[in-house]
């Protein structure tokens, strides 16, 4: 009779260790390669272990089932069955079967992070619209969704709602996101945003007086190969702690944009970590989302949405 196999593979990827199950019906296996990374890790399961995915892990990894279900439901267990596709799963008691293959990304690091709550500002059923706060992420990682708005907006309605970010916030990024709640919105928004039918408008305070640049102008220079265009106008100049406040608009969407624009003409956003040169701020990214308009695709009307700022 075959034997129920299971093959936990270990490594680190940047310090951060994955687990790497895979189940098939076979008598024998070898021992796996490296793989160019640091630990590889196997067992061989007879049909009498464990089949609920929990007690699985625990027995190959080491790790507390304590840990591991608190792991699980932070959205860190994958699961592919035979022929389909790659899939969270939180049910500690799911069974494995012979072919499934099952990953757990285990980070406590990432795992014991705590996100602030987003405000929904206009539900409108087919999408909605959201504060999202520095400090949550737009959607979720391998490593977890705990901390992403798409996972607060999934358990926040109820009857509860698939939730498609329309467009993304870098994490320290706060302000205005489009999410919907089905693929034929998502479709209808996604593009409309390629066509440039929404209006997205950030504010970012920045370092030193932007007026000497231009007070208002476009920075259009490529980035990643791409074509990439930010529009600014100055608001105002601080001249005791020399920042400029700026209203920005952008035609393109290319990663972290506007922060690496403003940078690469000698005005980063002020407490940006990754760009940029004595621009700390105690408070953070200085880059806010400040306001959405378009048309509802959906026959609503005029949808215009707006955070104020503090002075």
């Amino acid at each position: 009779a075959a034997s129920s196999l299971m093959v936990l593979s270990h490594y680190t990827i940047r310090a951060l260790p994955m687990w790497i199950i895979s189940l098939d019906w076979t008598d024998k296996i070898e021992v796996i390669g490296i793989m160019g990374l640091q630990d590889v890790f196997h067992r061989i399961i007879s049909r009498d272990d464990p089949g609920a995915l929990c007690d699985a892990i625990r027995l190959l990894s080491g790790i507390s089932k304590v840990k591991i279900k608190g792991a699980m439901t932070k959205g860190a267990v994958w699961v592919r069955r035979p022929g389909g596709k790659k899939q969270r799963v939180r049910r500690a008691t799911t069974v494995v079967r012979p072919g499934d293959a099952v990953w757990l990304y285990y980070d406590p690091e990432i795992l014991k992070r705590q996100a602030p709550e987003a405000r929904c500002l206009l539900d409108r059923i087919e999408y909605s619209i959201w504060y999202k706060p520095a400090g949550l992420m737009s959607q979720g990682s391998p490593y977890g969704d705990h901390c992403a708005l798409t996972r607060q907006i999934e358990t926040r309605f109820s009857p509860r709602r698939t939730a498609y970010p329309v467009h993304r916030l870098d994490r320290e990024t706060d302000g205005l996101i489009i999410v919907a709640h089905g693929k034929n919105a998502a479709a209808r928004l996604s593009e409309m945003l390629r066509r440039n039918r929404i209006e997205k408008r950030y504010q970012a305070r920045v370092k030193g007086d932007l007026r000497v640049f231009a007070a208002k102008g476009e920075i259009n220079h490529p980035l990643d190969g791409r074509t990439a265009v930010t529009a600014f106008e100055v608001v105002s100049y601080d001249e005791e702690n020399d920042i400029t406040t700026a209203h920005i608009r952008i035609q393109t969407g290319r990663l972290h944009q506007i922060r690496r624009h403003l940078n690469m003409i000698g005005h980063p956003v002020m407490g940006d970590p990754r760009y940029g040169r004595k621009n700390s701020d105690p408070g953070g990214l200085r880059l806010t989302a400040v306001s959405l308009s378009f048309d509802c695709p959906f026959g609503g009307g005029r949808i215009e949405v707006s955070v104020a700022l503090p002075e």
